[in-house]
């Protein structure tokens, strides 16, 4: 597969709109969920760890999901994540995996992923009953927020009844939706929420 953010990864934590984002998303877990150090939590599409480095000194394990290898290679560079992260450079949409986590948390990588029916489904199987989602993207947006072209973009952001009524569906209850950060770009306001949920027992 090819990896389409190997030259991105470069710079990816340069990058001042990623780090504004990173910043108040995982601001925003931390405030909203409540971590201990017994929970084993999967970041799903981790990048290059700028979310994992904020829960890691809060929770026993991370096991960091991303199907680019050069951002995970830059997570697992970082000296403070080598004992709390594990990678796995894999799509576990497609390919699941057998462990089951105490919390899926993400932040702006569920528009990178075509299926997001599949990808809720596949989220549902690999936790714990009782376990958790924090879940970062944008509201739905006129399609303006990626330059034109920009490969690997399968949706406008998402309308947040229609997230929900999709973690309805796979067994998650307690569904609560905030607005972590609005992102301004291009003279455009873009809200970006945070959908917390709670898999049924």
């Amino acid at each position: 597969m090819k990896d389409m953010f190997e030259e991105k990864s470069k710079d990816w934590d340069k990058n001042e709109m990623v780090k504004q984002l990173s910043s108040e998303v995982g601001q925003s877990i931390l405030d909203n969920v409540e971590l201990n150090a017994q929970m084993h939590v999967m970041d799903f599409g981790a990048g290059t760890g700028l979310i994992t480095s904020q829960v890691a000194p809060h929770v026993h394990k991370i096991t960091a999901v991303d199907i680019s290898q050069s951002m995970l290679e830059k997570l697992i560079a970082k000296q403070a994540l080598k004992d709390k992260v594990e990678i796995l450079c894999q799509d576990i949409t497609t390919q699941p995996i057998k462990d089951k986590y105490d919390l899926i948390m993400s932040a702006m990588a569920m528009h990178h992923v075509q299926n997001t029916d599949n990808m809720i489904k596949q989220f549902s199987a690999h936790l714990k009953p009782g376990a958790k989602v924090a879940l970062a993207d944008l509201d739905k947006e006129d399609g303006s927020f990626h330059p034109e072209g920009t490969e690997g973009v399968y949706h406008d952001g998402f309308e947040r009844s229609e997230f929900q009524i999709m973690l309805e569906k796979y067994g998650f209850k307690d569904i609560n939706f905030f607005t972590a950060l609005t992102v301004a770009k291009n003279e455009k306001s873009y809200p970006v929420f945070l959908v917390l949920a709670t898999k049924a027992a």
